[in-house]
Formats: C-alpha cells, structure tokens, sequence
C-alpha cells in the first residue's frame, strides 16, 4: 500500500496543501484530488500531450510526474490561465478555426501554443507545427491548430502595436 504524504505547491496563483499517495501522478492529483479537469489522462506515457501543465514556468507532462515531486513548486494549469490574454486569443482563434473538435487534446494544445508563443517574437508556421507536434491530436490533423496559434499571435503581435502607438502618443 502506497504511503500518503502531505503536499504544498502553489496551483494557479494559490498556495494549496493536499495529501497524496507517493505514486500518484501529478495529472491524477490535479483532477481527482484537487477537482481540476482540463488536464487529461491519455496514453499515461508522455506521449499524447492530454496532460501538459506548467511547472515552475515550463511545460510538463503531468503524467509522468508524481504528485510529491512537485511539492514547493508553481504549477499552472488550463484553469489557472482564463485571464491570461494569450491564453483568451488562443481560445478565440482555436474555437473560429474548428481546431478542438472532440477536446480531448485541447488543454495540452492550448498550454503548449501559449508557451510556444511566449518565446517566439515572430512565430513561423515550420516552428509553430514542429514545437506543436509533441502533443496528439487525432480529430483536427494539425494545420487548423497551427492556423489558430499563427492568427492568435497576429492579433496579439496587432494589440501591441495599437498599445505602443497610444504609449507614443501619451508622450508626445
């Protein structure tokens, strides 16, 4: 029988203490101890892409970690991302583009797209689609994912610049 430990992360800007089995995975901790559900469970291999969640600032795959191992860490899930404004344009654009279909890719599509263009200044669709290709998708085929991430980054790349043009003004 597995020992249960007691186990404080900071999930989604909020310091929270649950206990656990020491063979539980982070993904299994998230949606059946904590209640979140945008993390999926699929292939439980690290394969699939379902359970990608930030950890200290970086994607991961939630079924490859245990829940104790992410003790004092800063984890950040679909769920802890509704105000994020990268995250609300990928929502918008995935949704236009029909590229969510059966949904049970898209919390790991959208963490990976927001990360992706969090570190692009000008995202290509070549990067776009080999930086999205570790996550499954078996509904949409990739090219409306890459669309919806290309075309959430230009209408992010296009508040900018309306946000620097009034910062311009303001000076003058």
């Amino acid at each position: 029988m597995d020992s249960v430990f007691p186990i404080t992360l900071t999930l989604n800007g909020r310091t929270v203490t649950h206990d656990a089995p020491q063979r539980m995975t982070l993904a299994d901790f998230l949606r059946q101890t904590v209640g979140l559900t945008a993390t999926h469970i699929g292939c439980e291999h690290g394969v699939c892409g379902a359970c990608t969640v930030y950890v200290d600032g970086r994607i991961a795959r939630g079924c490859l970690m245990f829940a104790i191992q992410a003790e004092g860490c800063d984890i950040r899930t679909l769920e802890g991302l509704a105000d994020d404004e990268r995250m609300q344009a990928l929502q918008k654009h995935f949704h236009a583009r029909n590229a969510l279909q059966c949904g049970f890719c898209t919390s790991g599509m959208l963490l990976t797209a927001h990360q992706y263009l969090g570190s692009q200044e000008e995202p290509s669709r070549e990067e776009a689609r080999e930086y999205l290709s570790g996550n499954y998708c078996r509904c949409t085929g990739y090219q409306a994912i890459v669309e919806a991430t290309l075309a959430a980054s230009d209408e992010l790349a296009a508040k900018a610049g309306c946000k620097d043009e009034e910062a311009g003004r303001a000076e003058a």
